[in-house]
């Protein structure tokens, strides 16, 4: 096996499009756990909205591509104020099971035959993304040097996506700092002692879980233009966990938490897929323990394992301090 070409595609995996990507979601999504002690566990419906609201915009109805950004976002905060007016007066649990139910219910509707003129159903929507295209500043076939070589298009992305994901993490910073970041993390820790200083819990919680859902949007956003297509089953609940793994291993409550979580894991993503590959195409793994189809499912087994030993043995992540986790869900 070529060891050299495995760490080289980790190297690029670390600091590729779907790392910015999935490190501007997990952002919004430690606005909710991390800060405030939102269970969300539909984080992906988020995304699902921004992503839709790109597509449909500028591929059925014509708009351009800065208007359908802004109709995702839109979508996100009308999301946002559906699933919390109702539940977030109610105990923290009642929030992750509406959260995780309305990313299926979603995902279901934008795949029906009904939505189908309009999301494409099952097909989605596909090359809608060219405005974008057209504004890379990159004109050359590649850039880089080494294991840190991306295409013209890659390194676009890239650049957007990570600094999205800078910008993002900077306003939470001010936000966090200032007065309005207190109240959340007083709620956080307990949500009676902030009532009774005459706090209004819910409006805060509610400003909270709008404002990760924006920046959950436009990482959704930034992930269908970066595959320049839209499918329904791409945005299942397994996305809101794989965030969920980012946030905590990096630490929760931490404002580069989701960045560092999201390079440590999607490092360790692709060097696992990597090396399955090569390891199963060379024969060094029997095709009676791994066959090449099941190296997308075992990789993530592997994370999966490597989740459940870090919140056993450093359940905070590599940042985060253990008392953050401490959520008071009343």
């Amino acid at each position: 096996m070529d060891f050299i070409s495995i760490l080289s595609d980790a190297a690029r995996g670390m600091f590729g499009p779907e790392a910015a990507i999935y490190a501007l979601a997990a952002v919004g999504l430690n606005v909710h756990f991390g800060y405030t002690g939102l269970l969300n566990f539909g984080q992906v419906a988020f995304m699902l909205v921004g992503a839709y609201g790109v597509a449909v915009s500028v591929a059925t109805w014509g708009l351009p591509l800065g208007v359908g950004v802004l109709i995702g976002i839109g979508c996100a905060v009308v999301l946002a104020l559906v699933l919390g007016i109702p539940t977030l007066r109610l105990r923290g649990d009642y929030l992750a099971i509406a959260t995780i139910a309305a990313g299926e219910i979603l995902r279901y509707f934008y795949r029906s035959s009904y939505a189908q003129p309009l999301t494409g159903g099952v097909y989605g929507l596909r090359q809608f993304a060219d405005g974008f295209y057209n504004l890379n500043p990159f004109t050359g076939t590649s850039y880089g040097f080494g294991a840190f070589t991306f295409s013209a298009r890659s390194l676009w992305i890239m650049v957007v996506g990570w600094s999205l994901t800078v910008l993002c993490s900077l306003l939470v910073w001010l936000l966090i700092h200032a007065p309005w970041g207190r109240v959340l993390r007083a709620v956080r820790e307990d949500e009676l002692a902030a009532r009774s200083l005459g706090k209004n819990v819910y409006g805060f919680k509610l400003q909270s879980l709008v404002l990760g859902g924006i920046i959950g949007a436009l990482a959704g956003s930034l992930l269908a233009i970066n595959v320049q297509s839209v499918q329904p089953d791409s945005y299942n609940p397994v996305v809101t966990f794989y965030l969920y793994a980012i946030v905590i291993l990096g630490g929760a409550s931490r404002i580069w938490g989701p960045v560092l979580g999201s390079v440590i894991f999607w490092f360790v993503v692709t060097f696992l897929d990597s090396f399955l590959r090569a390891a199963t195409s060379s024969g060094l793994i029997p095709s009676s323990i791994i066959e090449g189809s099941d190296v997308g499912a075992v990789r993530f087994a592997f994370v999966g394992l490597g989740l459940m030993l870090l919140m056993i043995f450093k359940p905070a992540g590599i940042l985060g301090n253990r008392k953050e986790l401490r959520l008071d869900v009343r």
